[in-house]
């Protein structure tokens, strides 16, 4: 049973820092400021008695205080030999505001899981609007999707331009296929076999208090983890770069709907032909239209490089650190959901017009 559970007036927050460790917080709200306020969480405080001086700091303050000024009134309250070790000002600050925006964890859903399942790329990028409507909308548990494809494919952001990012020469030369996703960031190149890309659907409870930078590495906890496994370590490079000493290794997109939905997606890299991603990709090239955003030409280091392991093993080591730490369950898509992808593809992701949305 949750906190949630056992005290209704009390709120409960939790975050997780990347690379660091948990806070915990427990309060109330009385007369519009914080009250009871408790701190707890595995991380390190030196001395003892600061925990004491920063739940006192916490005491009192505005509940619509920002997270700058509840980091400050922590910060302030410290006594000048305090050492806090996997945590900060700022994640109790997060952490509050989690907790006063009643936001939900990871433990509070029950979690399905989607082996790779083989379809057309425009389908993958319809299917993650619809699961993540449908999400939002209560008629789906939060999921954990991973995509299969056949055909080489080049994915762009909402936002690109597709004249600066695609060259029509070499796509058509080496048989790929463009699709516009839904999310915003960069352009994706996805070889089959080359590439994995998983997406989540969540309700935006489970993100409530946390800033776009901090919801990034906070839904991917579970991947630096199954990384570490593989003895790769991993961390975000910010905004969205998932990347280890060798250069990057993948990238993640979000997009948030009004159901009350959020689709996060991630693509990376397993192997790559830097050739032909350079003939299809305009990377570094001059840009043919001054609309749209444009991909950074970075450093990619694939996984099969750093790890000697098959794909299919490092797809099996992700679901499985997904499921024992999330207690997920197998499932699959649904006759009804395929139908919402095809219409979509149909009205929507397959129209020259939405490839063309940003010229």
């Amino acid at each position: 049973m949750s906190s949630r559970e056992q005290d209704s007036s009390r709120l409960h927050g939790e975050f997780k820092v990347a690379g660091g460790k948990l806070v915990v917080v427990d309060l109330e709200v009385r007369d519009g400021k914080l009250a009871d306020v408790s701190l707890s969480g595995d991380f390190f405080l030196e001395p003892d008695d600061a925990l004491a001086d920063i739940n006192a700091a916490l005491e009192g303050l505005p509940a619509d205080a920002t997270g700058a000024d509840i980091a400050a009134a922590v910060r302030a309250n410290l006594p000048a030999d305090a050492v806090l070790f996997g945590f900060s000002p700022e994640a109790i600050a997060t952490t509050v505001r989690r907790a006063l925006a009643k936001a939900t964890g990871w433990n509070d859903h029950q979690w399905e899981i989607i082996a790779p399942t083989p379809l057309p790329t425009a389908m993958h990028v319809a299917m993650d609007e619809v699961l993540a409507e449908e999400v939002g909308a209560g008629k789906r548990n939060p999921t954990l999707r991973f995509w299969e494809w056949e055909t080489p494919s080049v994915v762009i952001g909402s936002f690109q331009s597709l004249r600066n990012e695609v060259d029509p020469q070499g796509a058509q030369k080496h048989g790929v296929t463009v699709v516009r996703r839904i999310s915003g960031g960069g352009a994706m190149f996805m070889e089959h076999g080359n590439a994995i890309t998983y997406s989540i659907y969540v309700p935006q409870s489970l993100v409530d208090g946390l800033s776009f930078a901090e919801s990034y590495p906070f839904l991917d906890a579970w991947v630096m983890e199954s990384l570490e496994k593989l003895g790769i370590k991993a961390w975000y490079q910010p905004l969205n770069d998932i990347a280890t000493d060798q250069g990057k290794i993948g990238g993640a997109a979000q997009k948030r709907f009004s159901s009350g939905g959020m689709l996060h997606h991630v693509t990376m890299s397993y192997d790559i032909d830097a050739d032909k991603m350079l003939e299809v990709l305009r990377i570094g090239k001059e840009k043919l239209s001054d609309k749209g955003t444009t991909s950074a030409k970075k450093r990619v280091d694939p996984l099969r490089r750093q790890t000697g392991l098959t794909r299919e093993e490092i797809i099996k080591t992700m679901m499985d650190t997904f499921t024992a730490r999330y207690g997920a369950v197998p499932a699959g898509i649904t006759d009804e959901e395929m139908a919402l992808a095809e219409k979509k593809v149909a009205d929507k992701f397959g129209t020259a017009e939405w490839l063309n949305r940003v010229p």
